[in-house]
């Protein structure tokens, strides 16, 4: 319904226009018709005729109005107000002339009697009197397409309004999902290279350049994909082998790994790398704090239309209230979910009753646009 002239301006595109201005034509046209079979006036098929070309004069003039009222559209909605019930008077009382012209002055002697025409010219002021009192009636007429015009107008410039608000909504939520994702690859980055670095100050060259390896391989993986785009789990999965491949260099005799995801639910979407803050968290709290093996466990389940993935471990020393605020970790797998799935993407995690900690993250299933 919105119309985008040249200059970006927003209004009451034409079409609709045109057919409000017909809807009002015709349904002025069927009334007068109709009052004037019930009153009875002789020779209706020439009044219907003459009342057409009223109707047809009336469209064009309605349309100039039209024409005339969307320069107002960019104005304050008091000015739009004053100046469409202003600008009626004037079309209204070109109207009543046109109407007069085509009912008394064209051919009237095919309409009424020599004797009533004479009458009613003789009366003083008649020809004035007439059009003022037609111009009254057809204003009122003229104002009430002006107030749908506004109504109409007002309408799709709060429209738009909407429009350009959710544009905002979505590019602010972008925004967001970016700079979350983007927090994700640095963190890890300095991780991994500290656990490089300790390779080598142990002189443990060998290992030092599997990790290399294993580093890059995780990098081409993970930088390929918009960050706005989701995987499948299975990709996010394989991402997350890489890491612990990375990280199993550094504890090859601590570090067990456990996946256990139903084959169906590997093709569902998740947001890439939501689960590396979890699993490094679990690297860091779960296997380098002890010296006992740890086994770090990734599950995933249904429920309705909901998937649950747990990441457990089973170290002796989970974190702490003293670990909150050292990292991006959880909170920022918590604003992931919820700038990308409101409501339904929710995070839980917490120690365990036996010993070590877990992680649920809940998300809806979605199987379209990874």
């Amino acid at each position: 319904m919105t119309y985008v002239s040249e200059d970006g301006e927003r209004g009451v595109s034409p079409a609709v226009a045109l057919y409000s201005i017909l809807g009002f034509w015709l349904f002025y046209t069927l009334i007068v018709s109709l009052r004037a079979i019930v009153i009875g006036f002789d020779a209706q098929m020439e009044l219907a005729a003459r009342r057409m070309v009223v109707a047809i004069i009336g469209i064009i003039v309605t349309w100039i109005l039209y024409l005339v009222l969307r320069r107002f559209d960019q104005r304050p909605l008091m000015v739009r107000v004053i100046a469409a019930f202003s600008l009626a008077a004037p079309f209204a009382l070109a109207m009543a002339a046109a109407n007069y012209y085509m009912f008394n002055v064209y051919d009237p002697i095919s309409l009424f009697s020599d004797a009533d025409m004479q009458k009613k010219a003789a009366e003083e002021n008649y020809v004035l009197i007439s059009i003022v009192e037609d111009a009254i009636s057809r204003f009122f007429f003229l104002s009430a397409w002006a107030g749908l015009y506004l109504a109409l107008s007002y309408a799709a410039q709060a429209r738009s309004t909407e429009r350009r608000a959710a544009r905002l909504e979505q590019a602010a939520q972008q925004a967001e999902l970016r700079s979350l994702r983007y927090q994700v690859n640095p963190h890890f980055l300095f991780n991994t290279l500290n656990s490089l670095s300790t390779l080598v100050m142990r002189n443990r060259p060998d290992e030092a350049e599997q990790m290399i390896m294993s580093l890059s391989n995780f990098y081409r993986t993970s930088l390929t994909g918009d960050p706005l785009d989701d995987v499948p789990l299975e990709e996010e999965v394989h991402l997350q082998k890489l890491y612990l491949d990375i990280e199993a260099v550094r504890f090859p005799e601590r570090l067990t790994t456990v996946i256990d995801i139903p084959p169906y639910l590997l093709s569902a979407c998740v947001p890439g790398l939501i689960l590396q803050p979890v699993v490094e968290n679990a690297i860091k709290y779960g296997v380098s704090r002890t010296s006992s093996p740890v086994e770090i466990r990734i599950t995933a389940r249904e429920d309705g239309d909901l998937m649950h993935i747990n990441v457990t471990d089973n170290g002796d020393n989970p974190p702490s209230d003293g670990d909150r605020g050292s990292g991006i970790g959880l909170a920022n797998v918590r604003d992931r979910l919820t700038a990308r799935f409101g409501d339904q993407g929710r995070i839980v995690y917490g120690p365990r009753e036996t010993a070590g900690f877990a992680v649920l993250l809940t998300l809806p299933i979605i199987r379209r646009g990874c």
